[in-house]
């Protein structure tokens, strides 16, 4: 694979570091930073990159787009790697010879790179859409614990995307294309109580909205998060807010309404640049 094996060393170098102190620690520590490749390395030209001592000005390709996991958030979970793919669309007069993407997280790309994730494949498939124009498609692997080996890596990531010219000669190449979200995988549930319940009495909704945590592979209450009680009438396919609540400290959900119509409760949170939006199934309630 193009470079996917120095990423793979270099991520598992830091988890092994991360694990030398205390979980609660491991995401303050300072990390040295990773080397993100080149134009001519990506493309494994070498010293004989494009453009590298020329004089004579030579068109680039031009990338017009790009697309990271669909157009979607890329959401993970604590144990299971996930698979995205990614492309980008470029032109040039003699066609498109190869594409690259990968997803950076840091300020500087040269000083300051704290997660990288590049393609599995040692070159795209390009699609030629005209004799001047393609789409180059790849795939990149994602593993939490390893690439993701702290929390602070959820968020916003750069996109860096290149592209070859088809004579090889001249590369497209910007570390800072466009961004990409990765996010920490929520949960949450419900349970409403009594039930059955007589019609006026209390009804009390507890529940709890958790999230992945990448330092330790497991699921940890999301505290201070606004979490709306909704309800469906068993009658209706609709649910409508009837109050927001506050997660506790250790994510806990717990508030109470009057009982009046059988029917659907749950607890849904909109999510943050962080951590996707997650609603639960509905518990039903008999009123009696």
């Amino acid at each position: 694979m193009r470079i996917r094996a120095t990423v793979a060393a270099v991520s598992g170098a830091l988890a092994l570091s991360a694990l030398a102190v205390p979980a609660a620690q491991a995401g303050d520590q300072a990390v040295p930073s990773l080397d993100k490749p080149t134009a001519a390395e990506a493309f494994g030209l070498g010293a004989k990159a494009p453009r590298a001592a020329a004089r004579v000005a030579v068109s680039e390709p031009v990338i017009s787009k790009v697309v990271i996991n669909g157009g979607k958030d890329i959401v993970l979970g604590t144990t299971a790697s996930k698979k995205i793919s990614v492309s980008v669309t470029a032109s040039h007069p003699s066609g498109i010879a190869d594409g690259y993407v990968d997803l950076w997280h840091g300020t500087d790309v040269e000083t300051n790179v704290d997660g990288w994730v590049a393609p599995n494949e040692d070159a795209a498939t390009c699609t030629k859409s005209s004799a001047t124009t393609a789409t180059c498609k790849m795939t990149i692997t994602i593993v939490p614990g390893e690439d993701l080996y702290k929390n602070a890596l959820a968020g916003t990531w750069h996109v860096t995307a290149g592209a070859l010219a088809g004579d090889q000669s001249s590369v497209a190449w910007n570390d800072f294309y466009s961004k990409a979200r990765v996010q920490r995988l929520s949960k949450v549930t419900v349970n409403a109580a009594p039930e059955p319940v007589k019609k006026g009495k209390t009804i009390t909704v507890t529940g709890k909205l958790s999230r992945a945590n990448w330092e330790t592979g497991t699921y940890k209450g999301y505290a201070t998060q606004a979490v709306k009680l909704q309800f469906r009438k068993k009658t209706s396919s609709t649910y409508t807010t009837v109050k927001t609540i506050k997660s506790s400290s250790t994510g806990a959900l717990k508030t109470t309404v009057k009982a009046s119509v059988d029917g659907y409760w749950r607890y849904s949170f909109a999510g943050t640049s962080t951590t996707p939006t997650v609603t639960a199934a509905g518990d039903f309630v008999d009123v009696k």
